[in-house]
């Protein structure tokens, strides 16, 4: 009798002991969740900021329609765009397009100097810094859960519940350093 009681009482403690490590996975998956519908918040309120920034560029540079369609071409894709590859992808594509715009603006004094430009410039670099922190925390989220998934005994585990890596919210072309480095905006 005893050494059924001991059988018993070693099943149900494997039985919780895998109950919590499928909880403590399924609370990294929501965490990862949450961390990437944080930076679809940043993204969107960047998104927003681009049409008024083009407007007050098509204003002083009317003859760059093709610099200004590219811009809200990328816009466009990048908020369209769905799951962190898919998104990382076309952000990529806004930055370079974005970049040319900035560039542009450098070619018109009298749009550096004015107001609602440099506000647009500040808002965004305001919201460069929050997506910049917000993918940290995404990326940071997604290690967490990557590795728990890959290390004994959460690897015996998450098949089970359906579970497997994730990818890394990463903008091609960008290094560790220039995602790190605060955006330069000049004014």
């Amino acid at each position: 009798m005893s050494g059924t009681l001991i059988f018993l009482i070693v099943i149900v403690v494997i039985g919780l002991a895998a109950i919590g490590i499928y909880n403590r996975i399924v609370g990294l998956n929501q965490r990862a969740d949450q961390a990437f519908a944080d930076i679809d918040v940043q993204l969107r309120q960047r998104h927003d900021l681009i049409p008024n920034l083009v407007e007050t560029v098509k204003g002083y540079a009317t003859h760059e329609r093709s610099t200004l369609d590219a811009v809200i071409q990328a816009r466009n894709a990048a908020s369209a765009a769905h799951g962190p590859a898919d998104q990382a992808q076309a952000e990529g594509f806004l930055n370079a397009a974005l970049g040319k715009l900035f560039a542009l603006a450098e070619a018109y004094p009298d749009l550096k100097a004015n107001t609602n430009f440099m506000e647009l410039q500040r808002e965004l670099a305001d919201v460069e810094n929050k997506i910049a922190a917000a993918r940290r925390f995404f990326n940071n989220a997604i290690q967490e859960f990557n590795t728990a998934i890959q290390q004994i005994p959460g690897n015996f585990i998450a098949p089970l519940g359906g579970f497997s890596n994730r990818e890394f919210f990463e903008i091609p072309g960008e290094s560790r350093a220039e995602v790190e480095a605060a955006p330069n905006v000049k004014f």
